[in-house]
């Protein structure tokens, strides 16, 4: 199963950095960005954090929530967030209920052995809450600003 542009993106609650809580039905009317990175503070992710946090000016006039999503356990987002100064939510999907319903927990396979984990992928929801865009297998350069140019359209 995969998830498409055009379906209703799934629900979901989580807790996220900062003491904040994010769900979908709190950004109902909103336009956002739930974007799913494998570990807090490794090199590609925070090179991805980084550059939404960057692009957060331009894509705040676009009046577009960004939600970062791992299965890290709080304490590891939290000192992440902070570290670099992320101000958007990281958020905790430590049961994994979340990579499931986007279907982005994945088996993955590194020097032969084969193990399961997040893709890295971006879900551009519109306002009433539709798909609107999938990036899957996000490559992380010039990823925020591929999101900022979709975000326009929207």
């Amino acid at each position: 199963m995969s998830i498409s542009e055009g379906d209703t993106a799934p629900n979901f609650t989580m807790a996220a950095s900062g003491g904040r809580k994010v769900s979908k039905a709190a950004l109902k009317g909103k336009p956002f960005l739930l974007y799913f990175y494998p570990k807090a503070d490794t090199p590609g992710c925070t090179k991805e954090a980084c550059a939404f946090e960057e692009a957060l000016p331009q894509l705040g006039k676009l009046d577009l929530e960004v939600i970062g999503v791992s299965r890290d356990a709080m304490p590891a987002i939290e000192k992440f967030a902070k570290k670099y100064n992320l101000t958007f939510p990281l958020a905790s999907d430590e049961d994994g209920a979340v990579t499931e319903a986007y279907c982005v927990w994945v088996e993955k396979s590194m020097y032969g052995k084969k193990y399961m984990g997040i893709e890295r992928s971006s879900f551009l929801v519109d306002a009433k809450g539709k798909i609107a865009k999938v990036w899957p297998k996000v490559k992380v350069d010039g990823h925020a600003l591929d999101v900022l140019e979709a975000a326009k359209a929207l």
